[in-house]
């Protein structure tokens, strides 16, 4: 018979008894619905596998072109370093930078931070500085866009079939595999497991909660004075006095995310100021023999949809339009009602923050678009592609809505519930 264990859950803070899951079967609270465990079969050796495929793909994809464009027999190709440098070289390094830190650093840094756990244990060794290896996955995994960029070049293809003829290179062929070797690691890569197997097969310390006086109004792991690492996961009670540290992992514990509403508003008022140019001022430059033109996000919609691409058309419209103005709405209204301790529908509001979560990453899509489109058409007095101001800004909104995300903490939208559970005792 598996035995139980305490969990609390990461988005409502509840405490609840659960037996490990089955393989294929998932562990979920039984308030708020969120996922708490995942039953896998040898998780982590799948995970190894993926991602020493992940490897040999990330050298391809970076060494050689992703994608051509021929014009009267003159060839340019382009790398996906090649396509960040040239945006640094238009001067637009704040966007050669974004592009560069989601599609080439933070995919290389998710592969190595589970190389750097998953080989050693393989092998029957103690990772070195497992929680520094915990921590990088764990800073990596919400940047590395992958997939975002792989829907961003067929745009950008499409684009760019109608100047000139398309060659696909190697790379691009690399980065679809890429992708789906990622997505399978990043779901086979169960730290709570890793970490169960670091403790029982290499005698590390096992922490183990003292035993809890069970109360029939206290629901939650804060009403009982513990404490959820954020970093490993680890539920314990903290030591009283000095600033607390996780043993396991050594990061801070907090009993919520610091200042959580104060930095989520800061972040949303600077995407919301931000937002309008990103949408009024151009978002690409084209210079061609018969002049100039100035290109927004709306106007690259249309351009799409009159030349018989509707599907991508709407594609591009929910992703660059409609799904940041819903993050901003949802993340003021979650923050707004939090901030005022409402204690109405807090399951359907943590729902929508599990939505915004979701999608927060798909409005890079443009901002790949243009990166390809700006790093192809260079033919001198024939074309040429900048991207203008509206692309710095909305790559700022972007990010801005992402930190407003993370920083929030759903948690907060519960606390209310259980205050006036508290007074109605």
């Amino acid at each position: 018979m598996m035995s139980e264990e305490i969990i609390a859950c990461e988005e409502c803070d509840l405490l609840q008894l659960g037996a490990p899951p089955a393989a294929g079967h998932a562990l979920r609270c039984r308030r708020c619905r969120a996922e708490l465990r995942r039953g896998r079969s040898n998780g982590p050796e799948y995970a190894l596998a993926f991602t020493c495929a992940s490897v040999v793909l990330l050298v391809i994809s970076n060494l050689f072109p992703i994608v051509g464009l021929s014009l009267n027999g003159h060839v340019v190709q382009t790398t996906l370093a090649g396509s960040v440098s040239m945006l640094y070289s238009h001067g637009s390094w704040p966007l050669a930078l974004l592009v560069g830190l989601t599609t080439i650093v933070t995919p290389v840094l998710q592969t190595l931070a589970m190389l750097w756990l998953l080989l050693p244990l393989h092998f029957g060794r103690l990772p070195w500085r497992a929680a520094e290896g915990f921590r990088l996955f764990q800073l990596a995994r919400p940047w590395g866009m992958t997939e975002v960029l792989i829907l961003g070049l067929l745009v950008a293809l499409v684009k760019l079939a109608h100047i000139a003829k398309v060659v696909p290179g190697t790379a691009l062929w690399s980065f679809i595999a890429l992708m789906l070797l990622l997505a399978a690691a990043a779901a086979t890569f169960d730290p709570h497991e890793v970490w169960a197997r670091i403790t029982a097969a290499h005698g590390a310390r096992v922490f183990r909660l003292p035993p809890i006086r069970w109360r029939r109004h206290a629901l939650t792991a804060s009403a009982y004075g513990l404490v959820l690492c954020e970093e490993c996961g680890l539920l314990l009670r903290p030591a009283s006095g000095g600033k607390p540290v996780c043993p396991r992992c050594k990061a801070p514990l907090h009993r919520r995310k610091p200042a959580s509403l104060s930095r989520t508003w800061a972040y949303l008022l600077a995407a919301m100021v931000l937002y309008v140019p990103a949408n009024v001022l151009p978002v690409m430059d084209t210079s061609s023999l018969f002049g100039t033109q100035k290109d927004t996000i709306m106007s690259g919609v249309v351009y799409l949809w009159v030349s018989g691409s509707w599907p991508l058309a709407v594609l591009v419209f929910i992703a660059s339009i409609v799904v940041p103005m819903l993050k901003i709405v949802g993340l003021a209204y979650l923050a707004g009602s939090t901030q005022l301790r409402s204690r109405w529908l807090p399951g359907q509001r943590t729902r929508i923050y599990r939505v915004i979560e979701l999608i927060g990453r798909w409005s890079m899509l443009d901002i790949y678009v243009i990166t390809m489109l700006v790093a192809l058409v260079q033919f001198q007095a024939l074309a040429t592609i900048k991207a203008g101001p509206a692309a710095i800004a909305f790559g700022a909104v972007v990010v801005l809505t992402l930190l407003a995300a993370m920083a929030f903490d759903p948690r907060l939208m519960w606390d209310a519930l259980e205050s006036g559970r508290g007074h109605a005792e």
